[in-house]
């Protein structure tokens, strides 16, 4: 089997005492010799096919498997032999890669019979571990419950995979944001025997419904088109976290963590404020509808994508331009540059005083911080280190900025894809005209590009003002740590990072800690930071895998979802970790995935390769507002492709090719 000379049989024991086989072609035997060696002897044609084990001994194995694991508490890989009937172990070894089932409480009401469930991490660019405060956080904010497996979370969607009614629509969501996940849940819809399809009248959790297919007077007669409201939105949340901020700082003890947990109510209200779900809605509707009729009536593919640049009121675009702004305020500034260069910790920007230009450095910083300080790679686990808290991580952006740009190149690139989205318009709206009632095609084409300019930006806002709230949280409860540090409760003050947000509010009520608790989730969260995160798990354990369809795609290429237009061929650039960056001006960026903290680097690639993304994930909205060809959830990507290869980003057809 090792050599590959043979093929084995599978057999997995499923509930209820069923056995799924896999029976090999076996046309090869190799057989002991009585003084040592091996030969191999042909299997006669009609044995070839036959069932190696006989089910009574399958089931033997998988008892004897099951007290091996028991006995050692951990999944095991067991090795063994079979020999005058008796089976004699011969090694056995924990698995350490194999990734845990989402865990349910008892209380959960659907924990009876299977399950499938699918990660959200995919779905927000960060699959990373994450500590079991930011899971616990995460879970009080999210609108459905969600289960923790391996330091992430996962959603159930069995009961919308079952229900005739909504399984089109969650197919069709999921679609837009990960093609794989997409393909994982329709592989299980098909087997038609892992979940019991529910009565037609018996609809499961309805999700946001599909955005195609909607015509240009419904989506239009979501909301009034009037970009007031959008700018409305961001003042309400801006407000509320000015509010905040003041009213945080009279607690402390349990008051705060009750404060905290009334305020992540308000925090779900601005999230699912009515209007703001309608500004989004619209614009994504008015993007695919763009995309269909485009293609429909003119043969144009993906004309949303440049008619998506350099939109109003994009917080997270916005960033990346700010820091170009950041770089030219220093660029006149030799002594501060070569300051810069050799910075290794955080307090430089004290230091910065002694130099010239370093005032105005430390003020343009600064500033900068004041708004996106809020943000890092990862942010959406709030335990993780924020460049408020360690501003040296964003000195290697603003010198690759120093290197790679002219002056005023943030403006310039603003104005650049302004004029773009304008000329792609006209372009359009001019041989819509030529049509069969080109007047009235024109006319709506016009109205839903409106829409999309004034509100597809505001989509970006909700996380910002998120994550702009867990780092007023965080701050609070770190200040509330060191004063149980102080008092000898814990010993650390980011100790409090490895509780629940439950568990560690009965610990500032009683002032008491299980220390041991807190070890043990640290090594917990360092296995888990070796695992890979599926897209699909089922409550068996079983890791479903999708795949694209490559009909039409060259041979030799990598496959993936096309999700900002346009070829661009340059050097690859594998990075994991964004501090790790040191691009120049036309690399191809290649990475697992991007948050709203990779932005400022898009502003030095030409292109972007992902292994985790979606149609409207950042990594792709960013794209196509900066006019980055981009292909997201290319598996593997990171693996296959090799830092310093020459390759070509087909960001129209979903592909990658080396070159």
């Amino acid at each position: 089997m090792v050599s590959g000379l043979v093929d084995a049989d599978s057999y997995k024991v499923c509930r209820g005492g069923n056995i799924d086989k896999k029976i090999s072609v076996k046309k090869l035997a190799i057989h002991p010799l009585k003084d040592g060696g091996t030969e191999e002897q042909e299997i006669e044609a009609d044995q070839q096919n036959r069932q190696t084990l006989t089910d009574e001994q399958i089931f033997q194995l998988e008892r004897i498997g099951r007290k091996i694991e028991e006995h050692f508490g951990y999944p095991q890989d067991i090795e063994w032999c079979l020999a005058d009937d008796r089976f004699y172990i011969v090694q056995s070894r924990p698995i350490t890669t194999l990734y845990p089932v989402p865990e349910r409480p008892d209380s959960y009401q659907e924990s009876r019979g299977n399950h499938v469930y699918v990660s959200v991490g995919h779905q927000q660019m960060m699959t990373d571990a994450i500590k079991p405060l930011g899971l616990s956080l995460w879970q009080l904010i999210a609108f459905r419950p969600m289960f923790k497996a391996g330091g992430r979370l996962f959603v159930d969607v069995t009961q919308q995979l079952a229900s005739p009614a909504s399984r089109k629509t969650i197919i069709d969501v999921m679609g837009e944001h990960d093609p794989l996940i997409k393909d994982a849940l329709m592989n299980i819809i098909e087997r038609g025997d892992f979940i019991k399809s529910l009565p037609d009248d018996k609809e499961g959790l309805s999700p946001i419904g599909s955005s195609k297919g909607k015509s240009a007077a419904d989506i239009q007669a979501q909301i009034k088109n009037d970009p007031a409201i959008v700018l409305e939105l961001i003042r309400r949340s801006e407000t509320s976290i000015a509010t905040l901020k003041q009213n945080i700082q009279t607690k402390s003890g349990s008051d705060l963590l009750d404060f905290i947990l009334d305020d992540i109510t308000q925090l779900k209200k601005i999230l699912f404020d009515p209007q703001g779900f309608s500004v989004i809605k619209a614009a994504t509707d008015a993007s695919s509808w763009i995309n269909e009729n485009m293609m429909n009536w003119l043969g144009e593919k993906n004309a949303a994508d440049v008619l998506s640049q350099s939109l109003p009121n994009n917080i997270t675009s916005e960033m990346g331009l700010a820091l170009l702004d950041v770089a030219d305020v220093i660029r006149p500034y030799p002594q501060v540059i070569a300051y810069l260069q050799q910075v290794k910790d955080d307090n430089f920007l004290n230091e910065l005083a002694t130099f010239e230009g370093g005032q105005e450095t430390r003020d343009a910083m600064n500033a900068y911080l004041s708004k996106y300080g809020i943000r890092c790679a990862g942010e959406i686990d709030i335990t993780k280190t924020r460049w408020a808290e360690n501003p040296a991580a964003l000195v290697p952006l603003i010198l690759g900025n120093i290197k790679n740009f002219e002056p005023n190149a943030g403006n310039r690139r603003f104005e650049h894809g302004q004029q773009g989205a304008l000329k792609k318009e006209q372009e359009l709206l001019a041989r819509l005209k030529q049509l069969p009632d080109g007047e009235q095609k024109a006319r709506e084409t016009k109205e839903m590009i409106s829409l999309l300019r004034n509100f597809i930006g505001y989509r970006e806002y909700p996380k910002y003002g998120i994550i702009n709230r867990y780092f007023v949280y965080k701050q609070a409860l770190l200040k509330e740590a060191e004063l149980h540090v102080q008092a000898g409760v814990i010993r650390d003050k980011e100790d409090i990072y490895y509780l629940t947000f439950e568990e560690l509010r009965q610990a500032v009520r009683t002032h008491e800690i299980d220390q041991k608790l807190i070890s043990k989730r640290k090594d917990e969260h360092k296995l888990y930071e070796k695992l890979t995160p599926p897209r699909v798990i089922t409550s068996d354990g079983e890791i479903i895998t999708g795949k694209y369809d490559r009909e039409g795609l060259p041979a030799g290429t990598i496959a993936g979802l096309a999700v900002s237009s346009g070829v661009v061929e340059g050097r690859a650039r594998v990075i994991l970790n964004m501090e790790d960056a040191a691009l120049e001006d036309g690399d191809i960026l290649v990475t697992t995935f991007t948050d709203p903290s990779w932005t400022p680097l898009f502003v030095s690639i030409k292109g972007l390769v992902t292994e985790v993304g979606g149609l409207m994930t950042h990594g792709a909205v960013i794209a196509r507002e900066y006019g980055l060809p981009a292909v997201v959830g290319v598996e593997n990507a990171t693996k296959l492709i090799k830092e310093g290869q020459r390759i070509r980003v087909n960001g129209t057809d979903g592909y990658v090719e080396i070159v």
